[in-house]
Order: structure tokens, then sequence, then C-alpha cells
């Protein structure tokens, strides 16, 4: 028996055959969104902005399932046929307008071209000013609100989103029946859901971005939202009144798409899931087990028995029961940039290529920690833990007319590796377990230097995730559950997860040094992050000096 899982990245889809009895990748497609910037549709006039075409993501779908099912057929024994289930997973928060039919209002050539009227990808922080309102109305009014996600509503999340397309798109508003997240979207269009309100919503995107919780009823009340805005209150009747975890199914395979896909109608689509909430199930999280899924970003997962009480954690993405694995608490938290940050420096800033970054690569690894005299921020796309602020921006100390882009490049990579310091040091401040950390995405995957240096900043052990498909792998596990290949997730996992046989242990000479420098990251970390606003860092660049 095998299942498929469908991993819907930033830039791209991936479909992943799996062997249900071992979790051996028999196939795997991976295909390009179509339409704007690397998938991306960007307006100049606002860098916050980053939208996607929603028949992107039915083109890619049809195309990377047939690619990966034809290499799949390469491996005797493999039929279609005996593919028993199917898992999706997307980024998120990324919500999408549709009609009364669950038709995006994309897809309409009145709407087509209105960037308003598109999937308003997670990375889109347009909404930050209603974020910040959500935040400081739900602190007087309903605090229980946000106490699970941290304290702070952020701009990448779906009501802030929603809440500015009334404002700024009011036409757009109105002509959306609902809005439904790009991970209980899909699975609906392939099940032939065509009512949003009988869609079935994942309690993954509905506890750790829409403020929805069993403790009060679901989302939140019309009267709470009636004080962001009346036509939010009138929008969640055309929502939903209940959120699933794992153990339920999203529908069944439609004939229709059976045929498009060349797959058996009828089998089980499993619940949608954030990719990286279904990465952490493919790298095997379970309690005590941080899951870090590096990529254009990076997402922090964990777990915690339902049987435990979780404190509320400050700065985190959220505390949800189910969201992750049934029957646990599931927590996450991130960066808003990792990949990105490198992308950025080597491409546009550096104007180079692979080439360009492998060399700078090589340069890095040449050099000792806080030789460079340099330390920065990694903000470039705003903070999303613990500080919570998109309105957060890069920062590189200790520049002279000497320093090297290498040396910049060395010094994002650190900056990236004290961020994810500063998410494990909270986790574990509020008695979360961490006894080991996996490591999953293309940069773990390829590049040791950033996973030794991450391993000698935080004082961790980087275990690197056998299959470099994680997120594609956990949504075929929850497929493989759903459709009763396993008996339940720890099984699955025990059968269809692996590490690779590498690990990066922290080097006690290197810990030393980046003990340091991240005592200076913190300083200004707490100083223009806002926990410290007496913060005096005249000492920083000095020390820098020192060190080097």
């Amino acid at each position: 028996m095998y299942t498929l899982g469908i991993d819907y990245g930033t830039n791209s889809v991936r479909a992943l055959v799996v062997r249900c009895a071992d979790g051996a990748e028999l196939g795997s497609s991976t295909v390009n969104y179509p339409s704007g910037s690397q998938g991306i549709l960007l307006d100049p006039r606002d860098h916050h902005l980053a939208r996607q075409h929603p028949a992107d993501y039915l083109f890619g779908l049809e195309k990377s399932v047939r690619l990966a099912l034809a290499a799949a057929k390469k491996t005797r024994g493999f039929d279609a046929k005996k593919v028993i289930g199917l898992g999706v997973d997307t980024t998120g928060s990324s919500p999408i307008p549709v009609d009364a039919h669950n038709v995006p209002l994309a897809s309409s050539k009145k709407w087509a071209k209105n960037l308003h009227a598109q999937c308003w990808l997670w990375k889109d922080h347009t909404s930050w000013r209603e974020a910040a309102e959500i935040t400081q109305l739900a602190a007087q009014h309903r605090p229980q609100f946000i106490a699970k996600c941290g304290n702070t509503y952020s701009s990448e999340w779906f009501w802030s989103k929603l809440w500015h397309c009334r404002t700024v798109a009011p036409k757009v508003f109105a002509a959306a029946h609902s809005w439904v997240e790009l991970c209980d979207w899909v699975p609906s269009v392939l099940a032939g859901i065509t009512d949003p309100t009988q869609i079935k919503r994942g309690i993954c995107a509905a506890g750790h971005k829409s403020l929805y919780s069993d403790d009060w009823a679901g989302l939140p009340d019309k009267e709470f939202l009636a004080l962001l805005d009346p036509a939010l209150a009138e929008l969640r009747d055309r929502l939903y009144t209940k959120a699933y975890d794992a153990t339920e199914s999203a529908g069944a395979l439609t004939a229709e798409w059976a045929k498009k896909l060349g797959l058996p109608a009828g089998i089980p689509i499993a619940i949608g899931e954030f990719d990286v909430h279904y990465g952490a199930i493919g790298c095997g999280v379970a309690e005590g087990t941080l899951v870090k899924v590096i990529g254009t970003s990076t997402c922090d997962c964990g777990v915690v028995s339902a049987s435990k009480s979780v404190p509320d954690i400050p700065g985190i993405c959220g505390i949800v029961p189910g969201a992750i694995l049934p029957g646990f608490y599931g927590l996450e938290a991130g960066q808003s940039a990792v990949g990105d940050i490198f992308k950025w420096w080597v491409e546009l800033v550096c104007e180079g290529n692979a080439a360009r970054h492998a060399r700078l690569t090589q340069e890095v690894a040449k050099r000792k920690p806080g030789a460079s005299g340099l330390l920065a921020l990694d903000w470039q796309n705003g903070n999303r833990t613990i500080l919570v602020d998109p309105l957060l921006t890069g920062v590189i100390i200790g520049c002279t007319l000497h320093t090297t882009q290498a040396e910049i490049y060395r010094a994002l990579i650190e900056a990236t590796a004290f961020g994810a310091r500063a998410i494990i040091e909270r986790f574990k401040e509020y008695g979360v377990p961490i006894d080991r950390v996996v490591c999953a995405g293309g940069i773990a995957e390829k590049n040791p230097l950033l996973m030794q240096i991450y391993a000698d900043v935080t004082g961790c052990t980087m275990l690197v995730s056998g299959s470099s498909q994680a997120c594609a792998l956990g949504s075929a596990i929850s497929a493989a559950v759903l459709a009763g290949a396993h008996p339940d997730f720890p099984t699955a996992q025990r059968k269809m997860t692996s590490l690779k046989k590498v690990a990066f242990k922290p080097k006690p000479d290197a810990q030393k040094i980046y003990n340091q420098l991240y005592a200076l990251y913190r300083q200004v970390h707490d100083s223009f992050g806002g926990l410290n606003k007496s913060a005096d860092l005249s000492r920083v660049m000095k020390d820098l000096l020192a060190l080097k």
C-alpha cells in the first residue's frame, strides 16, 4: 500500500509517493508556480504585500502528482491503484476569498487581476495595523483569545488579513461569500465540496491563526468581532463552527479529480495542516523533540501530552490541542526569514548565483566565530518569535572599510542561529522539554556549515531528518493512518520516518565565543525589540572589536 503527500511551499508544490510499510519514497516531483515573481504576486509600492493566484495551486497539483506517479512506476510492484490515501499541507496563514460555491474570486474575470482577490500568502504583512489593533482589543475585552498565541496577534494571520481586505478593498470583501485557508481549500476541492460552510477545517490553522478554541465555542464571538468591524461579525456565520484534528478525514477523492491525477476514486483525504506541522510528523516529532523546518522561513514545532498542562508562553505562535499530533498540544514558533535572508544577500545585494553562493560558503567556513567583528539581527522580514513584530528590520553592526561579503554572509547565518536560540530558551523557560532537535528542509540537508553554527550557538546537537521531503512525508503518514495502514501516529512514525546518520554536536571552543556574541545579540535584540527601552548599546561595537 502507498500514500501520497502533497506539499505546498512558498514558491512551488511538491508531490511524494510513499510506501506505507517502511516510508520508502518511490517518486517525487516539484512544480514551480507559474505566476508572479517566483510564484509570488508583488506590488512595488508596498514591500509588505505577497499574494498568490489560486489557479497556480491546481496547476501545480495536477502536474506534480502525475509526474510523481510516473516516477514511482519505475519501482517494481508499484501501481497507482494501490494508493490508499493522500494528504495535503500548505503554507499558512494563507486565506483565500471564495464565492458561495467555494470558487476563488480570482478565478472570475472580474477579479482576476485584483491583488486583493488572490490568496493572501503567509508572508504578507500588509495588515500590521490591524494585527496591532486586534492585540489591543483582545487584551482589553477577551484576553483569553490571545493568551494561547503569545499575547500578540500577528499580521501573518487570518483575522488581520481579512480585516485589512475589508479596509483597503471593501468591494472584494463584499464579493467574498467566505474565506478558506489554503490548507483547507485544496482538500475541499479534491473532495468536491462546493459549499464553504461544509468544508472540514483543520484545528491546525483554526487554532494557531484564527483564535479558534473549543474553550469558547470555536471562533471569536460576534460581539468581539463587531468591535473590529461589524462586517467581520456578519462573516462569522459563513465560516465554520467546528475544526478537526488529523483523526478526521477532509473527505474522499472525487471521480473527477481521481481521473485528473491518475488515482483511485474514493480514497480518503487527510485533514489539511500547515507544512511545518505535517513536517514535524515526518521528522518523528514526540514529546521532548523540537523540530525545525528550515526553508525561506523557519518554523519550530513541539508537542506536549494533552494530559499535562502547558503554561501560556509569551511571544510564541500558539498552544493548540491536536494541532500537530492528535492527543498532544501543538506548540509553534519560528523566524519570518532564514533562507530568504541568505537569498537576499547573495542574489540581490551581491548579484550572485549558485556559484557565488558556493564561494561565499567556502570563505565563511575558513573563518572563526567572532573573527569578523560583526553582529546582525535576523529581521529582514520582521520578527515572528519571540517579539512578534513585522515592522522590525535587519541590522548589521560592526562594519569597517575591510568588511567582506563573506564576513557579512557569516554574520547573517549566525544571526538566524541566535534567533533560533532565543526560541529554544523561551520554550525551556516555560518548562517545555527539549531533549533533541531534528531539522528538515533543503538548508538543513545541504548546508553542514550552517548546521554546525546552529549547534555551536544553541548548545544543542542538531539531527537531520532522513527525508528531504519531510512535510510531504508527514502528509503521507497522516493519510496512511487515516486509511488504516497503521493503527496510530506513533506506530506510523516508527515505521515511516528516519534520521540521517550525521549529527552536528556543539564544539566547546566555538560555543564559548558564541555565548559572548549571543549576550551582545540579546542586548541589541531586546533594545530594538522594545523589551529593554533603557538599554545602553554604547559598548556593543567596542566589545565586538575586542572579541575580534
